[in-house]
């Protein structure tokens, strides 16, 4: 009887010692697999042509080549939040056939979000050249962003920066 006792004992022991491995294994795999998800090379979160501004900023420009329009979205240094913005307008001044092209790109209010003229990540500017125009050398004249500017950033659409 008292065999029996300690066979159960002993038993019980090796499904708790085996059950407490177990969930060491999956805690500290997922530990590690979490690890490797943060090694990312950071993307545009629509696909489109990213433009560093310093470290700590991001303008993602889209191209919706059917209307001519072109978005450009304000995100932070990883391209992984929007960053709202103040601005009432910015300018990109674009080198396209010979000539230089003047795009005013002004904020787009989103209900959604709760982003509003005065507090939004979003800017369009539309030019019927954007229609038929998919590369061209750019410059950003002047962007603030929480307090720090940024001027004559240069890029090529749709190559970006280079900075990243």
């Amino acid at each position: 009887m008292m065999t029996e006792k300690i066979s159960s004992a002993v038993k019980n022991s090796m499904k708790l010692f085996l059950n407490m491995m177990l969930i060491a294994v999956l805690v500290l795999g997922g530990c590690a697999k979490k690890e490797q998800v943060g090694l990312h090379k950071d993307q545009p979160p629509h696909g489109g042509t990213p433009v560093a501004l310093g470290d700590d900023y991001h303008i993602e420009f889209v191209l919706d080549a059917a209307s001519g329009m072109l978005s450009a979205y304000i995100l932070d240094d990883e391209m992984e939040e929007f960053v709202r913005s103040n601005m009432s307008s910015f300018e990109v001044t674009a080198k396209v056939g010979g000539a230089e092209q003047t795009l005013v790109f002004t904020p787009v209010a989103n209900p959604a979000t709760g982003e509003t003229v005065g507090s939004t990540s979003l800017f369009t500017a539309q030019a019927d050249w954007l229609k038929t125009t998919k590369a061209f050398d750019a410059e950003i004249k002047n962007v603030t962003l929480d307090g720090t500017t940024f001027t004559n950033v240069g890029f090529n659409f749709p190559k970006g920066s280079g900075a990243d």
